[in-house]
């Protein structure tokens, strides 16, 4: 969950801020290398540790961009995943494989996911199936293969299988050409060794007085979000919120605003709702106010790997509520694969999922693709 203000390590903030200043500076300077990919890159990232609905948005974007008959993928860390090697996303996979925001991702939005803690190395694996000629003469990572019959793959930068599937939703708006191609970086804000061409920065009012770490749960100072492009503010902060950025000098670019739309199953009883993410104050109060009646609320940390015991205290937790039926959301039901059969042997096991729409989502999209280099 969320970290709480911790303000006794108050003292090692400015220790912090130092490696942040630092970090800039070696960017700036060249001594960290900015890589750049053939494709148009588009960031969305937030300031916190905590979420703040980057999935969501990620998956509103793409079916927007697909639906200007563009080729996107997500390129994502895959933040819990087993492997090293950049991976193309099987949908059928575990989070253990991949992630489970990626994993959600690939699944909800039906297009090409990859992920590698170097985020360029997943562009370049995404490069390169989607147009293996160019991806073939590029000079990757120190390496030129033109004239040598080899590929990027035999490096062992990209690696994997071809999984069909998540092109299926490409495939319906008809052929689509590589140069008319685009990545989304998710959770990218913080990720600038990679060149991008659009940065939106989701930002909550909760962000406007929370502290830097390790005291609280900024990962950049306020004034960061001068980095970005666009910001992007939920509904119904966004009317007092975006007067407020303006006035403190720390925005004065354009601004999206975003619906936030929880879509939970009726359910008829007492349920047990539970969850292992940044907020998990958020999902139960959203199930509340969609009319639920949570006998019982377990919060579990982010991205939490589920085991045999944390099973034993959800259904528990149900028999002590006398419980009709389980919830959590889409992420968590990734991460409980193994558990799922046990889970809704005992009870019915429901799923909310958060959708975000972009208020006036056609010239949004129109603005942010003029952003881009043609």
């Amino acid at each position: 969950m969320t970290q709480a203000a911790r303000p006794w390590l108050a003292p090692l903030v400015p220790l912090y801020r130092f490696g942040i200043a630092l970090r800039s500076l070696a960017l700036r300077s060249g001594i960290e290398p900015i890589r750049r990919l053939g494709a148009p890159v588009i960031s969305i990232g937030n300031l916190t540790t905590g979420g703040a609905g980057k999935t969501p948005l990620a998956i509103a974007l793409a079916r927007a961009l697909v639906a200007r008959r563009l080729h996107v993928d997500v390129l994502s860390r895959g933040y819990g995943r087993s492997g090293k090697s950049p991976a193309r996303i099987d949908p059928n996979g575990t989070a253990e494989e991949f992630g489970d925001e990626p994993l959600v991702i690939a699944r909800e939005a039906g297009i090409p996911v990859y992920v590698a803690a170097q985020r360029y190395q997943a562009g370049l694996r995404a490069e390169h199936e989607f147009s293996p000629a160019q991806s073939e003469s590029r000079n990757v990572s120190g390496h030129d293969f033109r004239g040598t019959g080899k590929t990027p793959e035999d490096t062992g930068l990209v690696s994997g299988h071809d999984f069909s599937r998540a092109e299926e939703t490409q495939k319906r708006v008809g052929a689509l050409a590589p140069a008319r191609a685009i990545h989304l970086l998710d959770d990218g804000f913080q990720h600038r060794q990679l060149h991008r061409d659009v940065d939106i920065l989701l930002v909550a009012g909760a962000d406007l007085e929370d502290r830097l770490l390790p005291a609280g749960n900024l990962r950049e100072p306020l004034d960061a979000m001068r980095r970005a492009t666009v910001i992007a503010l939920n509904l119904p902060e966004a009317p007092t919120m975006e007067p407020t950025l303006r006035s403190r000098g720390l925005w004065h670019g354009p601004v999206w605003r975003l619906h936030r739309r929880m879509q939970v199953p009726p359910i008829d009883g007492p349920v047990v709702a539970f969850c292992g993410i940044a907020r998990p104050d958020q999902f139960f109060a959203g199930l509340e106010n969609a009319g639920l009646h949570v006998a019982s609320r377990i919060a579990f940390a982010d991205h939490q790997r589920y085991d045999q015991h944390d099973i034993d205290c959800i259904l528990e937790a149900a028999r002590t509520a006398r419980a009709v039926a389980l919830i959590t959301t889409e992420k968590d039901r990734v991460r409980l694969a193994r558990f799922v059969a046990a889970l809704s042997s005992a009870l019915p096991l429901e799923t909310a999922g958060l959708r975000i729409e972009i208020e006036d989502e056609s010239s949004a999209i129109d603005w942010l693709l003029n952003q881009l280099p043609r």
